[in-house]
This record gives structure tokens, sequence and C-alpha cells, in this order.
């Protein structure tokens, strides 16, 4: 089936609309055909089906998987508002997901200026640092290193952390529930000690998030630095107009 060009409608937007409309008829997790399949069915250049595929992907009809092929997605429930990052362990149950988190490190240190910034502390002051693995149905999604100040809890110990999820702890255990969130986003690749624990290739996509968290009296709780893997994760931003 050779595919002409109508009128203005480039070829590679042409096998978008005809791919979304097989893969409407198709499960998710169903592989698609290769490049080199479709540039023998369509009779196109394959510069023009990586051009299709790539518009799939950044839409979130497919996910590419290196080394395996490229899959049918499933947008609904295969990737994650990163806007409710932080209840990580109450979104995964909602979507009926069973959620797992892993202390990997836990220490009691000094501060560095950087931290200390951040946490609005003294330089070399005592702060709990720990990096934990968050992952769903066994699947590793996002690698947490998270800093608080050791003054404010300290009886935080690893032991807590295997027990309950740390939002949990702030409210139950200390009373501070957390009121106002911060969180910044970049685009970044997993490096090879993240690329062991998260289980994905070295050099993948992923979202870099920085994040902030405040109790009600405007006093930051935590500093956390997490790398979310790009194949799991979508960020959505809802605005309203006045």
């Amino acid at each position: 089936m050779k595919l002409k060009k109508k009128g203005k409608i480039p070829l590679y937007s042409q096998l978008v609309d005809i791919l979304v409309s097989e893969m409407e008829l198709m499960k998710p997790g169903d592989k698609l055909p290769s490049e080199r399949q479709l540039c023998r069915l369509y009779e196109l250049s394959r510069t023009t089906v990586r051009q299709a595929i790539s518009e799939l992907e950044l839409n979130g009809y497919i996910d590419r998987i290196h080394g395996k092929g490229t899959f049918v997605s499933n947008k609904d429930s295969s990737k994650h508002n990163l806007s409710d990052y932080y209840s990580f362990t109450e979104q995964m149950k909602i979507i009926g997901k069973t959620p797992k988190t892993t202390v990997l490190e836990f220490h009691i240190e000094r501060s560095n200026k950087f931290v200390a910034n951040r946490l609005e502390i003294g330089e070399g002051d005592k702060v709990i640092r720990f990096v934990r693995l968050r992952e769903a149905d066994d699947i590793p999604m996002m690698l947490e290193t998270t800093f608080i100040p050791y003054n404010d809890f300290s009886r935080m110990t690893k032991a807590i952390l295997d027990e309950l999820p740390l939002y949990d702890i702030y409210e139950e255990v200390y009373d501070r529930k957390i009121k106002h969130v911060e969180e910044r986003f970049s685009a970044s690749v997993i490096g090879k000690e993240e690329s062991i624990i998260l289980k994905t290739d070295v050099g993948s996509p992923c979202l870099k998030i920085k994040r902030l968290s405040y109790d009600g009296n405007g006093k930051i709780i935590e500093y956390t630095i997490s790398f979310a893997r790009g194949d799991q994760f979508a960020y959505k931003v809802e605005y309203d107009s006045y």
C-alpha cells in the first residue's frame, strides 16, 4: 500500500493517522511493526517512518523499548501524572498498582553549603539523608534522595522509614503536615549508577525533580532530588482562565 501525498498533508502525518486508527483496535502492550516493515508496507523512506514514530511517541501513543521494539501505550494507566508525584503511594493504590518503597541508604551527616541553603539551616548542621527506590508492581519508577533537618526529626530511623510512608511519618509521628510543595522539573538522562537501580538503559530519558516541602508555618520539612523514568511518567499541567 503506497502512500501518496494529499495536498499539504505530509506523508509522515498520513502514516500517523493510519497507525493511530490501527492502534484503536489493538491492546496496550501489543507490538507494532518494525520501522523496516513499515517502510516496505507503505513504500516510505526510513526518515518518513521515523518521523511518524517520533510523533506517536511524543503524543503518548507508543512506548519504544531499546532492543525490543515499539508497543502500544496504555495512556490511561501506564504513565502517571507527576503533578501528583509527592503522594506516590496513594496514587499507585488509586490506579490499582502495588507500591513499594525500599530504603537503599540512611545517613546522619553534616550539611554542605548547598543543602544547608535549601533547608534554610546553618552550614555544617546535622541532616538526615536517605535514598529510596520507588516501585509499582515491582517496576522501578523513581530514585529519590531526601534531606531533612536532623534537629526537627532526630528520632527518624531507617526502621521507621521501612515501616511507614514518609508523609505519614511527618504527620503521625511529628505532627508536621505538609501544606505546600514546590517542584522544579528538568529533562535529564539516566546515569550509570541510576540505570542499574532503575533497571533501564544508560542515557535513557528521565525527569529530574527537585522538591521543597513546607509545613503549615512555612518551615521547610524536606529537600528531595529525584529521577523519574521517562517511559513510566507523563507530566500534565492544567490551567484555568479567569
